[in-house]
Parts: C-alpha cells; structure tokens; sequence
C-alpha cells in the first residue's frame, strides 16, 4: 500500500522541477494526480507515469482554473507550486516586474484556494501546500527584492487560510526551500553575466556544500500531503541545508 492511496492530488508547476518531482512521487505512493503547467510539451512527459493525468493551465488566469474545477469533482490535496525568481534589487525591479512576480507568486495561489477549498468544506477535508522559500521573512538574501516579499506573503496566506478553516477540516502548509538544483536554477545561472562564478556563489552560501535536488524537496510534500502530518498545518517547513542558521 501506498502512503497516498486514493487521495486526488492536483499541482500547478509540473513540468519540471519540484513539481514534476512531486507529481511523480506522490503517484508513486497510490495518488490520482493531476498535474497542471502552461508548458504543454514538457507536461506531457508525465502522462507516461500511471495514475498521472495531465491539464495544460496558466494559473494566472481565473477562467482557465474555473474551468479546470468544473472537471473536478473532489480534491484531497492542492498544491500551489507555481513561481518566479527575479534577480535584483528594489532599484533594480521595475513595476511590471514587481506585478508579474506578485501575480504569478500569490495571486495565482489566492484563485487556487479560492477556487477548490470550497469543494474541501463540502467533504469536511482538505490540505493545501503552498511552495514558499527561505529567501522570505525567514532570510533576508541578497539580490531577490520582490522574490522574498511574495514569498513572505506566501507565508502569510498560509498561516492565514489555516487558522480561518482548521475547524472545518483544512490543512494549510508552505514549504520553504533553499536553493535546490532544477532547470529554472540553471537557466538562472546561465543568465548571468559569468555563469562560472554564478554556479560558485550560488554553491559558497550552502554549508553543507551542495544544493538540494528536487527529489529532496518531494519527499516533504509526499509527508505533508499524507496523513502522518495530520497534526501538522500553518506551519512553514524549512529545507534548505542548514542555510538559514
């Protein structure tokens, strides 16, 4: 038996990643998962994997998450993974990036919630898990201005939602990763100016002298999707190598 058997699981973000990571493992330990990406060619790299199903969805725009709820009749687990990392400092982050990192970091998470925790109260059960980070109002970090501002917000939204429905059933949980090897990573690091001196300031800050893998970061949201974490909700969960100490 599986620590996730029977549970529908759907998770934005799938294509790669955590949260292809996440989708593989929790259909792994008995989930029914529906993965949702706006990368439709990567997204379809699940559907070799049983017991994943695959929906295209831009988790900024409410239509398309209403309409993807009108297909789903019961969910167990919601899980907002969906994110962007912008480089720089206040001076450095213009207003359409400030909008665009806050629309796609929170305001997607707020039309998930809102959209499928009525379907939890209905059945009296629910969990949600919202990916945060270290780089929040857990750490300050260098260069990632309005990155940590919506990730501290996260925080909030979760801590927030869990006190509001803990009487009606409802888990609500955010994990804050540290740096975690995954293409966006990569890619982020491929944009710098030096890529090589990048990689090695990227590195320099994990004192156990790696990064995290996603596999990693998976494990815990297979734990707080099950019910060994029952007890768990409005918590932030660090996994970051020691980097916050």
């Amino acid at each position: 038996m599986g620590r996730l058997d029977g549970k529908i699981i759907l998770l934005s973000a799938a294509a790669q990643g955590i949260g292809r990571a996440a989708a593989i493992a929790f259909a792994k330990e008995g989930a029914k998962v529906i993965a949702t990406d706006i990368n439709e060619s990567k997204l379809q790299e699940l559907g070799k994997y049983p017991g994943i199903q695959i929906r295209v969805l831009d988790v900024t725009k409410k239509e398309q998450i209403e309409n993807l709820a009108k297909e789903i009749e019961k969910i167990d687990v919601l899980c907002n993974i969906a994110g962007f990392v912008h480089h720089g400092t206040i001076l450095e982050c213009e207003e359409q990036d400030w909008d665009f990192t806050m629309n796609l970091n929170v305001r997607s998470m707020y039309l998930m919630i809102k959209t499928f925790l009525p379907k939890m109260l209905k059945e009296k059960s629910g969990n949600i898990i919202n990916m945060s980070s270290v780089a929040s109002s857990i750490k300050g970090v260098v260069s990632r201005c309005v990155y940590s501002t919506s990730k501290a917000a996260v925080i909030g939204l979760t801590k927030a939602v869990a006190a509001d429905f803990i009487e009606q059933g409802i888990r609500c949980n955010c994990i804050c990763p540290g740096t975690v090897d995954t293409p966006s990573l990569q890619e982020r690091i491929q944009a710098r100016p030096n890529p090589e001196q990048a990689l090695k300031d990227f590195l320099a800050r994990q004192k156990t002298g790696r990064m995290a893998t996603a596999e990693e970061v998976a494990h815990l949201f297979v734990y707080l999707a099950s019910d060994e974490s029952a007890y768990v909700t409005g918590n932030e969960l660090i996994i970051d190598g020691g980097w916050s100490l």
